[in-house]
């Protein structure tokens, strides 16, 4: 079976591939903010895993907004432990590309972020976001608190309300509190910043959330 394949359907824990005990080893800072990419963090910052699509562009969306500590990109919400991203991409370990966001809560809101989340891809597309498709391209919201999962439950049926509204489809993304969350390797960490002229296919749906 090729690793490359372009699934739609999650596998189940006996399908996933094994993967290692060894985490991935990365420099550690981020190469933007120039704070630690790794926890643990401690009060007031909190953390919170995005996907919305291509994890490159989904990072750069959220280390520029204001209140932001430090960002990663990571796997999560699958079976492999500690997998390679060749090894996401061929859907067989069940994860989401993401990027974790550690803000300061005395800078900056949840809601904050939720708006950045729900206005800058399409939550309704399922396993794929726009020409990208796979399982590791669906929405999801990976909560660290019960706060934060009420917070992003209640935006979502907000959003999805204002989506049917205009004519668009039912909110697809995956909310949950977070499972383990596995860095990526060191090239996709800060990708943009890295290279300006890399890839980035997000787009919203340009509808508000209010």
């Amino acid at each position: 079976m090729s690793l490359f394949r372009k699934s739609s359907r999650l596998p189940g824990p006996a399908e996933a591939l094994p993967g290692r005990s060894e985490p991935m080893a990365i420099s550690g800072r981020h190469q933007v903010l120039g704070t630690p990419m790794a926890g643990p963090f401690a009060p007031p910052l909190q953390s919170v895993l995005f996907g919305l699509g291509c994890f490159w562009g989904a990072e750069r969306l959220f280390w520029r907004l204001p209140g932001v500590y430090t960002t990663s990109v990571g796997y999560a919400g699958g079976h492999t432990p500690n997998p390679t991203y060749e090894e996401v991409c061929s859907g067989l370990t069940g994860h989401a590309e993401v990027v974790q966001v550690v803000y300061n809560t005395e800078k900056t809101s949840f809601d904050t972020l939720l708006k950045t989340f729900w206005e800058e891809h399409d939550p309704t597309q399922g396993m794929r976001q726009g020409n990208d498709v796979g399982t590791q391209y669906r929405s999801v919201i990976f909560t660290s608190t019960q706060d934060q999962l009420d917070a992003a439950e209640d935006s979502k049926d907000q959003y999805e309300a204002a989506l049917l509204a205009a004519g668009r489809g039912r909110i697809t993304t995956e909310i949950a509190s977070a499972p383990p969350y596995y860095l990526a390797e060191e090239y996709h960490q800060q990708y943009l910043h890295k290279n300006p002229g890399g890839y980035c296919g997000l787009a919203g749906c340009g509808i508000t959330y209010a």
